[in-house]
């Protein structure tokens, strides 16, 4: 236990025969509970992972392929089942450095957040040793990330080293969330809607002999139409249907708005082709109404910014 809290640590595992052993050897002695979901691997990741005779292992082997994702979430099922007071995810390949898991949990367990998240991006030295299209990819997602999920303390969205309290996963339709590469970021869409506090947690990259199997062009269409998806889903589920909220106030009717002058905009330059001027009032039916709009949705992101959980 850690501080009165069972931890389990949530264990993904595809093809990871090399590094399993490693991962498990080098938990520390607080984990409870070490869940490790095979992926439906072809090597011995499965057998390997029981074969180091720690009690703590529990080995849940896939009957298909789910994605690291799907991994995931039954990895949380199954600690919750087991008791767990907090979850921890721990990539089979070693690449999460188990010393920094204390100050993943100190939040949780000392300053009442549910979600703590590692950040690779803490300082200038931070991009040293990074894959340069692990880095490219996170830094273009982080800021879409933000305003998908409403969590704009967060930043290194597609870290995966997390910690989650129960109370938060039991708030949560866990079959909803995503599966595949996207599961970070549909998480915290949902974490928001359910209006836990989550914070950052300065983390160093480490790599070494894991080899990666996501491709940035097979997955940035995914989670590019997640983002967008996610960010109606929040704006409905938070701002709209509990009380209409000043930010959907503001959102909608600042769309509505720059619509309008966009389309008196259109029908004012079609008109006005050749010798005809446009005159004064039908421009500004156009540029006022964008105007207005435009200053809307600002004021609608600064309100959220302003309402994210921490």
């Amino acid at each position: 236990m850690y501080k009165d809290n069972k931890i389990a640590a949530v264990v993904p595992a595809f093809n990871e025969a090399k590094l399993i052993g490693q991962t498990i050897g080098t938990m520390p002695d607080f984990v409870d509970f070490i869940v490790v979901v095979n992926d439906r691997s072809t090597d011995e990741t499965s057998e390997l992972a029981r074969a180091t005779g720690d009690q703590r292992v529990v080995v849940i082997d896939h009957e298909r392929n789910t994605g690291v994702g799907g991994s995931i979430i039954d990895g949380h099922v199954k600690a919750l089942e087991l008791g767990a007071d907090i979850d921890v995810v721990m990539a089979g390949d070693a690449q999460m450095d188990p010393a920094h898991l204390p100050a993943l949990l100190d939040p949780i367990c000392d300053h009442g957040y549910e979600f703590a998240k590692a950040n690779r991006f803490f300082s200038r030295t931070s991009y040293a040793g990074m894959p340069m299209i692990r880095m490219l990819g996170s830094i273009g997602l982080s800021f879409a990330t933000k305003v998908a999920t409403g969590y704009w303390n967060l930043f290194d969205p597609q870290n995966g080293y997390t910690a989650v309290r129960r109370t938060a996963l039991e708030r949560i339709d866990l079959n909803r969330v995503a599966r595949g590469y996207e599961f970070e970021n549909d998480l915290l869409v949902w974490l928001n809607i359910a209006n836990a506090r989550a914070k950052d947690v300065p983390v160093p990259a480490r790599y070494g002999n894991e080899s990666s199997t996501m491709r940035i062009g097979r997955v940035i269409l995914p989670i590019g139409g997640l983002l967008i998806r996610g960010f109606w889903r929040r704006m409905i589920l938070k701002h709209v249907l509990p009380s209409f909220s000043a930010v959907a106030l503001l959102f909608f009717s600042g769309l509505a708005l720059i619509g309008f002058g966009a389309t008196v905009g259109v029908w004012v330059v079609a008109e006005t082709l050749g010798p005809p001027v446009a005159s004064t009032a039908s421009v500004l039916m156009s540029v006022g109404p964008l105007l207005t709009g435009i200053h809307m949705l600002i004021s609608a992101m600064t309100l959220d910014i302003q309402s994210t959980p921490e």
